[in-house]
Order: structure tokens, then C-alpha cells, then sequence
């Protein structure tokens, strides 16, 4: 597999090298549930995906509003599961991963209205040991990245989810999550700084022409875009070298990926260091998390 195929969105289930470090991804049986939803409930953004046998065949995004009722969700739901012409009827199961408590209780009304079983990831449902001071306190979209990655790249490796906040998310050699580091998101920061000051204004995320702007629009693009991705490019070699450390390998061996919902703009394609970007990692992680907590597959 080249490393170009990588890059941008195809995640491989194994990687040249992988015999470096200790634990190289689980394969198993074929999964065969008939249609499993997942479900990816951030701050910004619902991600919804459909899984059949064991592949995510769609996934689809809307903003989120954490006081939506669960009526007004389903309807969501139905709409977007129709763009791919599907529906909540021909659903077996849901898995979600949600850092707002408000939606998480509305998604497991929809389910249990519809007597469809549910599955939550969170730190005491997830199949893997999380070696943080307090683990109840990691979001569980992290650790279903950290999930995903381990089991799709292999370990030790590195997750970095850019979204609402720009999260990095570190799997040891043993396939344990152990933390990481949490920064404010490139769109939260361009935001913020039109919201704070009087002249400067609102500019679109793109990358600009060259590190000195000419203009306001292009030195906020320069102190914000390209100072975003210094920054990931920054602590991503830190949080790498400090894993290799610890497994005894060298920096390089230590896999990286890049997914959240600002992985998918051209920005991201600049960032060095990283192994694969995949925006549906999340989604990906929640049909390894749903096989593995439902027995569907002993090794997900």
C-alpha cells in the first residue's frame, strides 16, 4: 500500500512496517448484520453512516443543535438516511459516539421507540483500557478514534481530529489510549477573532498565497490556517517522538492519521507528518466498537 493511497481517505487494514511495532490490526470474520446505523454526535455537527457488512456503504452530515427533540431528530434522520435511499425501517442496530449529553439521550429515545438496540460508546464501553486520570472525563468520540485507528493501523499510534476543538489522541504500543493534548478548533479561532475585535473580519478557511499577507484577509488566513497547521505539526512530533520512547521504536514507526470535519478541505493535504487522513474514522471506529460489544466479532 503507498503511502499516497493513504493520504487522503483510504485507510488501509494493514500497513508496510507494521512488524515494528506491537500490536499490527486485527482482521476476523466477515460482519453480517443487515444495516447498522452509526452515529457521530458532536458540538458542530451530527455525522450519520450506514454500515453493511461490515463496511461503511454512506455517511452523511448536519449541523447539530443540542436542544433538538427526539421527533425533531428523527425526522433529521430519515432525511438524511433518504439522500442515499434508505430509511430508519430497514435499520438492525445503532451505535453512537456523542460529546453532547442532550442528543445522546434523544438518539437512544429514537431507538428504544423504534425497538432498535443501541449501543453507546463511552469509556466503560469501549473494549480498551484507558490509562487517563480520569477516564469518564475523555470524550467518546476520542476514544472511538483512538479505537478505529488502533485497529485499522495498528499501535502505537496517533489520532488527530479537527473539528470544534483540535483534539490529538495517543494509542501506547500495548493498544491502550493514554492520553493527548486538546487545542481550540481553526474555525473556532477564525470565528473567535472576527467575534472579538472590531475591524477584523470573518475569512473563509483556505489556505493563502504565501506566509506574508498582503492584505487583512490573507495575514489573518497566514496567522490562523497556516499557524493552525504548524501547531498540529508541532505537537504531533512531540506526542510521536514521546511514543516511540516508550515502545522503543523509532518516530517514523509511530502511524498518524487526521479526521474530523475540517479533514476534508485542501488545507489539511499540507500538513506534514501525517500517515492517512479519513474523515469517517469516527464512523468507521463505531462498526468496530458495535461488533466487538454486541459478539458479532470476538477480535473487531
Amino acid at each position: 500500500m503507498r503511502l499516497d493511497e493513504l493520504r487522503f481517505g483510504i485507510v488501509p487494514r494493514d500497513c508496510p512496517g507494521t512488524a515494528t511495532r506491537a500490536h499490527p490490526p486485527a482482521t476476523g470474520r466477515a460482519y453480517h448484520r443487515h444495516m447498522l446505523l452509526v452515529i457521530d454526535a458532536g458540538n458542530s455537527h451530527v455525522s450519520v453512516g450506514l454500515a453493511r457488512d461490515g463496511a461503511l456503504i454512506a455517511s452523511r452530515r448536519a449541523a447539530s443543535r443540542a436542544s433538538a427533540t427526539p421527533d425533531e431528530l428523527e425526522v433529521l434522520l430519515e432525511g438524511l438516511l433518504r439522500l442515499d435511499g434508505q430509511g430508519l425501517a430497514g435499520v438492525a442496530a445503532v451505535a453512537i459516539a456523542s460529546t453532547v449529553p442532550a442528543l445522546t439521550d434523544a438518539f437512544e429515545a429514537i431507538a428504544a421507540r423504534r425497538e432498535i438496540p443501541c449501543a453507546v460508546a463511552a469509556a466503560g464501553t469501549i473494549p480498551m483500557a484507558v490509562h487517563v486520570d480520569r477516564p469518564g472525563d475523555v470524550g467518546p468520540d476520542r476514544l472511538v478514534n483512538a479505537y478505529a485507528a488502533a485497529h485499522l493501523l495498528g499501535t502505537p499510534v496517533i489520532v488527530v481530529d479537527c473539528g470544534t476543538a483540535t483534539t490529538f489522541d495517543a494509542v501506547d504500543s500495548q493498544g491502550a489510549f493514554v492520553g493527548g493534548a486538546i487545542a481550540p478548533g481553526l474555525q473556532l479561532g477564525l470565528e473567535a477573532l472576527a467575534a472579538r475585535t472590531a475591524r477584523l473580519p470573518l475569512v473563509e478557511l483556505r489556505l493563502p498565497d504565501g506566509m506574508i499577507g498582503r492584505d487583512t484577509a490573507s495575514a489573518i488566513r497566514v496567522g490562523t490556517v497556516l499557524g493552525h497547521r504548524t501547531m498540529i505539526e508541532g505537537v504531533l512530533g512531540r506526542i510521536r517522538r514521546e511514543l516511540a520512547a516508550g515502545a522503543g521504536i523509532a518516530p517514523h514507526d509511530v502511524r498518524t492519521i487526521l479526521t474530523g470535519g475540517l479533514s476534508a478541505l485542501p488545507w489539511a493535504r499540507t500538513i506534514e507528518g501525517l500517515d492517512g487522513i479519513d474523515p469517517d474514522l469516527t464512523l468507521k471506529g463505531l462498526i468496530h466498537f458495535h461488533r466487538s460489544v454486541t459478539g458479532d466479532e470476538a477480535q473487531a
